[in-house]
């Protein structure tokens, strides 16, 4: 009897193996403020299976930052998942795998779903000297100070509004014998206005970042001004007639007047026959 109840567990001990999944995270322990969290993911799980990967910040009570989904594929392959950590303070903080349906207990029990994370904020190493605004004639002038970076060179990359402009590249550092800084100065040419990020890395990893505001000159847009146009038009002066003298009207000679004239003349006619006579 004994023996038939220890083959019953060992095969419902064998079921419970079989219809279990593992599930394994993997993050980096410590990564620089701004940079980018590497994790990655392996599973056995049945294709399409869904996970969410949580960032959470560490303190008396959880806090959610970043959430991102994992979905497990047919080959099974590793998948790696990138947590964007800029702006985040340094200190502890949690990534943990949860399990989108509701048979999270069929987890292996040798899966590991949370990893502890430190963020390092190194920010405070960098010193800029040079305008943080620049005009665009002069820019981009990128001059500080790497905290005890002596001799040892700096990586820059920028990047700006049309993406990136300038490395990743080396340059170099002067040791600053007053404090063991590295004292570092780089001119990069740029075309136009915007922020341009400046991100910085040493031998150690990921530094941090700043921004520079390069300012494009205002062009004055000078409108036209027209001037109307006048028409000049010749006005000929209006010519006044003269005022006529006032003429005398002749009146009509009266009959009498007339008669006596007429007679007149025949007088005059028969006294001039009688003296030729």
């Amino acid at each position: 009897m004994k023996r038939i109840l220890l083959i019953g567990f060992f095969l419902l001990a064998m079921v419970g193996t079989v219809s279990a999944y593992g599930l394994y995270l993997n993050c980096s322990e410590e990564v620089a403020a701004g940079a980018s969290l590497k994790c990655s993911v392996d599973s056995d799980f049945p294709p399409g299976t869904t996970f969410n990967l949580v960032l959470y910040q560490s303190g008396y009570t959880a806090t959610q930052i970043r959430k991102q989904s994992v979905t497990i594929q047919s080959d099974k392959r590793t998948q790696y998942i990138i947590v964007d950590t800029t702006g985040l303070p340094g200190g502890t903080y949690k990534a943990e795998m949860q399990y989108t349906g509701s048979d999270e207990a069929r987890l292996r029990s040798d899966s590991i779903t949370m990893k502890l994370i430190t963020i390092i904020d190194r920010s405070a190493e960098i010193e800029i000297t040079s305008p943080v605004t620049q005009d665009l004639k002069d820019a981009l002038r990128i001059e500080g100070e790497l905290k005890k970076g002596g001799n040892d060179g700096v990586q820059i990359e920028v990047t700006g509004p049309d993406g990136r402009v300038f490395g990743p590249q080396w340059i170099q550092t002067k040791n600053n014998i007053k404090n063991d800084g590295g004292i570092f100065t780089q001119k990069v040419a740029v075309t136009s206005g915007g922020d341009y990020t400046v991100q910085f890395s040493d031998a150690d990893g990921y530094v941090g970042s700043k921004t520079f505001t390069v300012v494009a000159p205002t062009v004055a847009t000078t409108v036209p001004t027209r001037t109307p146009t006048v028409v000049k038009t010749t006005r000929t002066p209006a010519t006044t007639a003269p005022t006529p003298w006032p003429t005398t009207a002749q009146s009509p000679l009266s009959p009498i007047t007339a008669i006596a004239g007429i007679g007149a003349a025949a007088l005059a006619v028969v006294l001039a026959a009688r003296r030729i006579r």
